[in-house]
């Protein structure tokens, strides 16, 4: 199978800023095109088609702290939030149901909390756009299925954002985490 399309929906819930109209124009459809050329042979096989789509939508301390509430259970804000559609998909539809639609096969939504990661650029000496990729991949990277509850598979996770942004050419706000032999 040839490398799947990816269709990307960028959202600003910050009005018509100046900053909203910069970050829209970021080729996000393109850097998240190449993540996907990495990394969807890792997905399910029932889970592998020609095209996806997912939703990257740029909003305020507000409502993610409301989304963080709701779906989580921490009142307070974070810098970004996966909602993965395919979460406990697997044993639920048979192994076709999901890629003889013909439709590109929905990812799910990034939410990412521009203030949040406009202070967390300002305490790291990176610019807002550095920080916005780092969160991207990372969000991108959840809605795969990637997952950081240990120690080990976050140390994997930040390593995979870390080569996927160097394979668009962009710059990582981390230093690979190397593990030292046991």
């Amino acid at each position: 199978m040839e490398i799947p399309h990816l269709d990307v929906t960028v959202q600003d819930n910050r009005g018509n800023t100046q900053e909203g109209l910069i970050l829209e124009a970021l080729p996000w459809e393109s850097w998240f095109q190449v993540w996907l050329a990495h990394t969807w042979q890792d997905l399910p096989p029932h889970a592998q088609c020609a095209a996806y789509e997912l939703t990257l939508r740029f909003t305020e301390d507000g409502e993610v702290q409301t989304l963080n509430r709701d779906y989580r259970g921490i009142d307070r804000p974070t810098d970004v939030l996966s909602f993965a559609a395919l979460e406990g998909t697997d044993a639920l539809l048979p192994p076709d149901s999901l890629t003889d639609s013909g439709e590109p096969l929905y990812l799910g939504d990034i939410v990412i909390s521009v203030p949040t990661a406009q202070r967390q650029a300002e305490d790291s000496g990176h610019s807002l756009g550095v920080e916005l990729s780092w969160l991207a991949v990372h969000g991108f990277l959840h809605l795969l299925g990637w997952d950081h509850p240990d120690e080990d598979s976050f140390e994997r996770m930040v390593n995979q954002q870390i080569w996927l942004l160097r394979e668009t050419g962009l710059e990582s706000p981390k230093p690979l985490i190397i593990n030292p032999m046991p």
